[in-house]
């Protein structure tokens, strides 16, 4: 095996064996301080010649223990998660003390992705591109949020990280949601978030989470968990990141509207997973005054059935949204159907493939090299893996 630490991540070319098989590291696939660190590795079975493509997510956590329940508590999480739009998770593996959790590899890329290259080559993604991968989305979520235990108890689960880096779009023009690790659930056994962790993507964040850490009670979970924390919190993320595909800008970056004072001051012990690209405190400020008369000026240019769902999933107030993320699926659904011709997993893959061809033609291959590495011209894991 090559050499590795516990405090180091696995290297390409990195060999080591865990559960029975035998894992080779062949490239970075996603690299950035924000996001989780993704491996493409290849796994095979220590008494049988089967090899496969698969995606390894480091569990990065101080305590060697605590990093080795988590990733048995996100793999318990997915024996319950069997969805088309999900993404699996197969399992766990441990090379010299740090956990990895492996997932299912699926050949194509992150919407992140795509949404750059289209910004980078100055092409414009479709309202209809931006409603189906929408409305994908929204089913995964909604067979998440009602998902049972083996005893059949709800397990209340919401993901709180739903946003472009955790959403694949695959060979096939298929659309999976991915990356459970910070979901919130009532899994039984489940550790309870560290005090003042923020979990999740705080660019995409729900105000009530951030309501819940700035106002906490005395029944909360955790210091930065409502109690009533539902759903609908993963709805206004899918908001965002439905506004963001729609008007090609984060919609909480615009030049002047959202104004640079401060009107909040987090609770100096509430801190995100990991640093954003803005500092949290402005994110939360941000998020908050996110008011009706702000969204409607940053989506009037989007159709106008697209704007009535953005518009909701982006209401302040969980009661005002949609009440179950299928709820927001059959909207997005029903603006699909107007546009007299249809829009599926084949027209969502003939677009990426003119955007990836379009930004690869302009040869700007930089902006890709921190997030998901070698997009352009190819995506790396479509390539043979050595």
């Amino acid at each position: 095996m090559s050499s590795t630490s516990a405090s180091s991540p696995l290297e390409p070319g990195s060999t080591f064996d865990s559960g029975g098989y035998r894992y080779t590291v062949h490239r970075t696939l996603v690299s950035n301080p924000v996001y989780d660190s993704l491996l493409l590795a290849s796994r095979e079975h220590l008494r049988q010649t089967r090899r496969m493509l698969v995606v390894l997510k480091p569990v990065n956590l101080e305590d060697e223990r605590e990093a080795q329940h988590r990733a048995l508590e996100e793999v318990e999480l997915a024996r319950h998660l069997h969805h088309p739009t999900i993404a699996a998770v197969l399992g766990a593996a441990v090379c010299e003390g740090r956990p990895y959790i492996v997932m299912e590899h699926t050949r194509g890329c992150f919407l992140l992705s795509v949404m750059d290259a289209a910004c980078q080559s100055g092409t414009t993604l479709s309202p209809a591109f931006a409603a189906y991968v929408a409305a994908e989305v929204a089913e995964a979520l909604e067979y998440a949020h009602g998902c049972v235990d083996d005893e059949g108890r709800p397990l209340k689960l919401v993901h709180r990280a739903v946003g472009p880096l955790r959403i694949r779009l695959v060979e096939g023009g298929h659309v999976k949601l991915t990356n459970f690790g910070a979901a919130l659930s009532e899994l039984l056994g489940r550790l309870p978030s560290p005090h003042g962790l923020l979990r999740g993507d705080p660019a995409y964040i729900a105000p009530e989470i951030l309501r819940g850490a700035l106002h906490p009670t005395p029944d909360q979970p955790d210091a930065c968990t409502p109690r009533n924390l539902d759903g609908r919190a993963d709805l206004f993320s899918l908001g965002l990141v439905l506004l963001e595909m729609l008007v090609a800008n984060y919609p909480l970056d615009p030049p002047e509207e959202l104004g640079t004072d401060v009107l909040v001051r987090l609770p100096a012990h509430v801190r995100s997973e990991r640093p954003p690209l803005l500092k949290l405190e402005t994110l939360a400020n941000r998020v908050l005054r996110l008011g009706p008369e702000k969204v409607e000026r940053a989506s009037q240019d989007v159709p106008e059935p697209l704007q009535r769902i953005v518009a909701r999933a982006l209401r302040q107030e969980p009661a005002e949204r949609h009440p179950t993320a299928g709820d927001m699926a059959t909207e997005l659904r029903q603006y699909l159907r107007t546009l007299g011709k249809p829009y599926g997993a084949k027209e969502l893959e003939e677009e990426m493939a003119r955007v990836l061809k379009s930004a690869s033609d302009y040869r700007k291959l930089d902006a890709y090299g921190t997030v998901e590495g070698g997009v352009l011209p190819l995506p790396p894991d479509m390539e043979e893996a050595p």
